[in-house]
């Protein structure tokens, strides 16, 4: 080793005593700095100053701190032909090769982009997810998630597969897909980063919002076909046609709670020209109340459109159906009607700035609006006028025009 002699090295500089010593001019060695000047310990020990003392053959100088120059450390060891090739040959030959940090990072870099190229292939075979692959927020989740180069390669690998087979057309089991396309039915389980990684890319071309718990991760697997558990999705009709259930139900005029198990196994055989949608189960009520079996098909969202709702207007929009939405005149609102529009096009139901204007004008005491504005692109004007008015104008308050229409 360089005419290096290791036993007396250990034994000169090799101790415990001067490990600080060594991990000094490693750390060094590291940043490609040279090995010269003075380094100091704080509150050495006794062991510690008396193996400087050895080292050098002098006592260390008296204080708080010990203070050794590399300069003298690095002539002891050639002079004594302990390490004629000095210092830094020494470090080496007790800890291994030293590698520089530009060296180290540059190495990682490049394996840390190594592991993205499942990913960055992805995004230039499917451009809809072009922008979520090269996104640097995307690079920090799958190295947050993986931690290691080596981790995220399988990560992003199998991340790729899911996405290419997405969406599921017709919907599947998430269970019975994780085992086809990955081998295991857990593959894609709550909380593995698959999932979690999965998901990020469902909701970059879905536009399912952000959020979390358990319902939310349902309907955002459910927004590319993936169906977690199909019972608890539901959405509320009325005078819907098509299945000997909903017939049966328009028959008497009442509301109809359809799973979303119910629309993936047997979708309405039949589709209405127009179905109006609202957001708040009161309109539907009040509707069924006032017209039973003669009220026009009518689709509550029940607030933020669950995947069973999703299910349903697209399969009636794919079967030409014109839909006209109507929802709560609020910021909350505006982003329910913003996400629905993402999803499936939908038509204005008394839902743009003239009537918001014509009902917060005449109606008394009504509540002030909260929370972040959102924007209206179905009639920009809406927006604007619920800035200027800042009132909110619940569905409830627009109940009699919105009944009015299904006569």
């Amino acid at each position: 080793m360089n005419g290096i002699d290791l036993d007396r090295l250990r034994r000169l500089l090799g101790t415990p005593g001067l490990a600080w010593l060594v991990d000094r001019a490693g750390r060094r060695l590291e940043r490609e700095q040279p090995l010269t000047g003075p380094v100091s310990l704080n509150a050495p020990t006794d062991a510690q100053r008396a193996a400087v003392e050895r080292l050098l053959g002098r006592a260390p100088s008296a204080g708080r701190s010990l203070t050794v120059r590399l300069d003298a450390v690095d002539d002891v060891l050639r002079r004594s032909g302990v390490s004629p090739d000095g210092l830094a040959a020494a470090v080496e030959a007790l800890t291994g090769p030293v590698t520089p940090l530009r060296r180290t990072r540059t190495a990682a870099s490049r394996a840390w982009q190594e592991a993205l190229q499942p990913l960055r292939t992805l995004g230039r075979e499917l451009p809809h997810l072009a922008d979520w692959t090269a996104g640097p927020r995307t690079e920090a989740l799958v190295r947050r998630l993986a931690r290691t180069p080596e981790a995220a390669c399988s990560l992003t690998a199998d991340t790729a597969r899911v996405l290419r087979e997405l969406p599921a057309e017709p919907a599947v089991s998430l269970p019975a897909f994780a085992a086809r396309v990955l081998g295991s039915a857990h593959a894609l389980d709550d909380g593995t980063p698959l999932a979690t990684l999965t998901l990020s890319g469902i909701r970059s071309f879905t536009g399912f919002p952000d959020g979390s718990g358990a319902t939310w991760r349902r309907d955002a697997w459910a927004s590319a076909g993936l169906l977690r558990d199909e019972l608890p999705s539901t959405v509320l009709t009325l005078n819907l046609r098509g299945t000997p259930a909903l017939d049966w139900m328009a028959e008497a005029g009442e509301p109809c709670v359809l799973t979303l198990r119910q629309l993936t196994h047997q979708r309405p055989r039949s589709t209405p020209p127009v179905v109006r949608i609202c957001e708040n189960p009161s309109v539907l009520a009040a509707a069924a109340d006032a017209y039973g079996a003669a009220c026009p098909p009518l689709i509550c969202l029940q607030g933020q459109p669950s995947a069973a709702a999703l299910a349903l207007l697209r399969h009636l929009n794919d079967d030409g159906a014109t839909l006209l939405y109507h929802g709560d005149f609020d910021w909350g609102g505006l982003r329910i009607a913003n996400l629905l529009l993402s999803q499936v096009p939908w038509r204005p139901w008394r839902y743009a700035a003239a009537d918001y204007r014509a009902l917060a004008a005449t109606t008394p005491q009504l509540p002030p609006l909260t929370g972040a504005s959102a924007e209206s692109p179905w009639d920009p004007a809406l927006a604007a006028a619920l800035s200027e008015f800042g009132v909110r104008v619940e569905e409830e308050v627009a109940l009699g025009p919105l009944l009015a229409d299904l006569v």
